[in-house]
């Protein structure tokens, strides 16, 4: 083979991967707005019994008076990491709080569809449709989605004071444990909330998570604000990542751009896409 002919194919190969990095990394549109629009919210005073830092937190964020959430419907655009590929996406989380969810990803390449996950979490069972199979029915899959399901309530974060089965306990001034529910009879999940000294907003909630059907033990799984944003007078995650304690950097990092809350989900948890 000449050396003009070797030029030619390593031009073409260094061309193929150029285009690629660059078709990866280009954002999609976002997703349309929601059809439905947040009503007034009703409000519950700030419980007086909370941790110190839970209450500078929530004065922070919200202020004395509370809404009360009962849906929540997420929109933005991400990049997720998979097999060590990282691709642009966006995403939608639909929420029942504190019960069910619905998470409609797509990744993209130059903005367009390339490959779509549908996951559902109801009545305590996780059905994953992935590009490259279903998975339902897997006990530690289970366990981990009601972890996403509390882990993600940091977009609705008034939850984690107006429901009941939720309480907080004292670690120290930064610190605090969260503990929700994990399933019907009454077991239960903790989270581990650690608070900016400084501006008393939520540096990361973590928790040990089941990472595969077959993982042999859990890992540190961990939420990690990034920016803040106002929506609906609740200041919330404006980006945030997730990170696996195995993998050391974060596999998603998310942006929110939309965030409705109290409208009707109960069809919509149950469909496919957005």
């Amino acid at each position: 083979m000449n050396t003009k002919i070797i030029l030619t194919i390593i031009v073409g190969i260094a061309t193929l991967v150029v285009v690629g990095w660059a078709g990866l990394r280009l954002k999609p549109k976002p997703f349309p707005p929601y059809p439905a629009q947040t009503p007034p919210l009703e409000t519950i005073e700030l419980p007086s019994d909370l941790p110190a830092p839970v209450t500078r937190y929530y004065k922070t964020i919200i202020g004395d008076r509370i809404p009360v959430i009962e849906s929540a419907v997420i929109s933005g655009r991400s990049t997720l990491r998979f097999q060590g590929i990282t691709f642009s996406s966006r995403f939608r989380f639909t929420h029942t709080a504190g019960q069910d969810y619905r998470h409609y990803i797509e990744t993209t390449f130059f903005g367009y569809p390339l490959m779509k996950v549908n996951e559902w979490y109801w009545g305590g069972k996780a059905k994953l449709e992935l590009p490259f199979g279903i998975i339902e029915n897997e006990p530690k899959i289970d366990m981990a989605a009601n972890l996403s399901l509390w882990g993600e309530a940091i977009w609705l974060p008034s939850l984690f004071i107006t429901d009941p089965r939720v309480r907080w306990e004292a670690i120290d001034d930064t610190t605090a444990r969260l503990i929700v529910p994990a399933g019907d009879d009454g077991e239960e999940d903790t989270f581990t909330a650690t608070f900016d000294p400084g501006t008393g907003l939520l540096v990361r909630l973590e928790a040990l998570r089941w990472k595969e059907p077959d993982s042999p033990k859990k890992l540190i799984w961990r939420n990690e604000p990034l920016g803040w944003r106002k929506f609906h007078g609740v200041m919330v995650p404006s980006s945030a990542a997730t990170v696996w304690e195995d993998e050391g950097t974060p596999w998603a990092k998310w942006t929110v751009e939309e965030v409705v809350y109290n409208v009707d989900v109960s069809k919509y948890i149950k469909e496919r896409g957005y």
